[in-house]
């Protein structure tokens, strides 16, 4: 998790943030050249979220996936078309005709507890379309839950907080993803939505979780525990001021992870 600093960039495919999911492509050769690689991504782009252009991800495969070939290299390269010609040079070279390949996208922000880590509570807090990265760290949060009741097993999600600021109700992106995870775990996941600029009046589905003026520093500092993690996703002056504040206030830098990512 980046500690205090921006998450690096490696690729940005458009694919959801959602951290313990399997990423497969398979490379078709035919006599020594690519004819087609696609990549599958099971379970992310779904609902009416739709795409997410992902500065960061983690995609893991099973060890049986694993068999033939992993490409794990930090490419750093400021040209984007760089990471795609590289990694095609290396499918090309090492693989044979229906090889699996392993492919790990992105940089540091994401959460991806393993069963047996600690119990986690989640802050997270968004700005404008930050909320792009943060929604899917929601949904997987909810993901766990989901796992946790039908199974009796995996890891033990805490709580999740979501403080979301925008200019007003109607550029607060996927309302309805957010509340209706909010409806299907109150007493696990919970919403702030806060509007800067409002003119119009609220809806009534709105209106209980909608604060008129922006996040303050004493409702995060609030939330402030040994056990909660906090994720910021926004303008940056917004990232940097909440990341100050919560250094302010004794919160371990390795329990801060933000995204700068326009």
């Amino acid at each position: 998790m980046s500690v205090s600093q921006p998450a690096t960039y490696f690729m940005t495919p458009k694919i959801s943030w959602t951290s313990k999911s399997i990423s497969k492509f398979t490379a078709k050769l035919r006599g020594g050249t690519m004819v087609c690689a696609a990549v599958a991504v099971p379970g992310l782009l779904r609902s009416s979220a739709g795409t997410v252009r992902t500065p960061a991800a983690s995609l893991r495969l099973t060890a049986s996936a694993l068999r033939h070939l992993t490409l794990a290299s930090i490419m750093k390269s400021k040209r984007k078309t760089d990471h795609l010609e590289r990694t095609a040079n290396v499918v090309r070279r090492e693989c044979t005709l229906d090889s699996e390949v392993a492919v790990r996208v992105g940089g540091e922000f994401f959460f991806d507890p393993q069963p047996a880590d600690a119990s986690r509570n989640l802050v997270l807090i968004a700005g404008g379309v930050g909320i792009n990265p943060l929604l899917s760290i929601l949904r997987h949060t909810a993901d766990l839950h989901r796992e946790r009741a039908h199974r009796g097993s995996g890891y033990e999600m805490g709580t999740t907080k979501l403080f979301y600021s925008a200019q007003n109700t109607s550029e607060l992106l996927f309302k309805k993803n957010i509340l209706d995870l909010v409806n299907e775990f109150p007493e696990k996941i919970a919403c702030s939505l806060h509007v800067t600029k409002q003119t119009a009046q609220i809806s009534a589905e709105l209106k209980p979780y909608v604060t008129e003026g922006r996040i303050t520093e004493k409702e995060i500092r609030d939330h402030i525990s040994q056990e909660t993690l906090f994720y910021i996703c926004g303008p940056p002056p917004m990232t940097d001021f909440f990341s100050k504040q919560l250094e302010n206030s004794h919160v371990p830098k390795e329990h801060i992870c933000f995204e700068k990512w326009w």
